[in-house]
């Protein structure tokens, strides 16, 4: 099997559906504001699927790196996934060696189209083809209780949440003006949601070590089952030190890009568990070293956005926890994955089981 032919296509993705309809407008946009797309065809009239997509300025010049990485496939048997990726290594020199943020952004849509193509080509869905025993997982919601809300939104959407089925929510906190005011956050949502619901806490990076565990003590009595990003990712002395101090679970490495970010991660015991971005850390193959090196050192892995294929991927490995659910991209597809009782299942059809829809190409592609 040859990769033929490449069509990248840009889509504006800003009206992505919300989780939970009639909350406000968040004072920021969260979420691909454009998000690319690729499909390699192949000489046995097989098509691979990738995606992938940056926030801000330098959107333009991922769909340069796109568009020159994936011509460099053409000719390549896309089931040799590693050679691809050393392949598209070499090309672009040592601006690639260290972690690249808009390589690995590029390569992973390039690797996702290439595994698509592999499961397809077996005729099994990417999970079974990569050994998993899991035909569902853990989903939390995520994206619904976001900073700036009211503790009155808060309460009234986390019971939302629960009432559509959902075991596991995450909350935003740490930009409030004074301790009192992000324990009480907290403390709102708890009440509503009960003791049974697990609660995780994503802080976005926003505190230093010091705060990370003054508020960490704090927040104890709520039992999160995480503290997400507490201080910055490059602190692995300070995240290790907050991991060592407070029961809550640490949570960090959405913002690592490749594969030996996480080795320092995980060397400095700086996380109880591994949040894997796909986009990030390069693809799937990426992602499956990550996970393995992650359950090497007994870490459990979390996923970090795009549920729809992330579910194949927690579901595949031993160490998968739970993954994402916020659904920016869901919309993007003819079927998505089934969201039933807080579980996504993983679906039936052969690959990643996507299939852009003709009506939002026709809906969200620019130019």
């Amino acid at each position: 099997m040859k990769i033929t032919h490449v069509t990248t296509r840009v889509l504006d993705t800003l009206d992505a559906t919300p989780l939970v309809v009639g909350l406000p407008e968040p004072a920021e946009h969260v979420g691909p504001r454009q998000l690319l797309t690729l499909e390699l065809g192949t000489d046995q009239g097989l098509v691979g699927l990738g995606v992938t997509f940056w926030h801000g300025a330098l959107s333009p010049a991922l769909k340069i790196a796109l568009d020159v990485l994936a011509d460099l496939t053409l000719g390549q048997d896309p089931r040799l996934v590693d050679a691809i990726g050393a392949r598209l290594r070499a090309a672009t020199g040592r601006t690639s060696a260290n972690g690249s943020g808009i390589f690995h952004l590029a390569l992973a849509a390039i690797d996702m189209a290439c595994w698509d193509l592999k499961a397809k080509a077996a005729n099994q869905t990417l999970y079974a083809f990569l050994g998993g025993a899991r035909t569902r997982v853990p989903a939390y919601a995520s994206g619904a209780l976001l900073r700036g809300f009211s503790v009155d939104c808060l309460q009234r959407t986390a019971e939302q949440l629960v009432q559509m089925g959902f075991h596991q929510m995450k909350m935003q906190c740490g930009s409030e003006s004074t301790p009192a005011e992000s324990i009480e956050r907290v403390r709102a949502v708890r009440e509503v949601i009960g003791p049974d619901v697990e609660l995780m806490c994503d802080i976005n990076q926003l505190w230093s070590v010091h705060q990370a565990i003054e508020m960490g003590r704090r927040l104890e009595p709520y039992r999160l089952a995480w503290l997400e990003d507490p201080t910055v990712p490059e602190d692995h002395p300070g995240l290790a030190r907050i991991a060592a101090t407070l029961d809550t679970p640490i949570v960090a490495g959405e913002y690592c890009t490749g594969l030996w970010s996480f080795r320092h991660l995980l060397e400095a015991r700086a996380v109880d568990m591994v949040m894997i971005d796909l986009l990030r850390v390069g693809g799937i193959t990426t992602w499956l070293k990550v996970a393995a090196l992650a359950d090497a050192f007994n870490v459990p892995v979390v996923s970090h956005l795009l549920p729809e294929i992330h579910v194949q991927l927690v579901a595949a490995v031993p160490n998968g926890l739970t993954l994402e659910y916020r659904p920016l991209t869901l919309g993007l597809f003819e079927e998505t994955p089934c969201l039933e009782g807080g579980y996504l299942h993983v679906p039936e059809g052969p690959g990643l089981g996507l299939t852009l829809a003709s009506d939002a190409i026709e809906r969200y592609q620019v130019g």
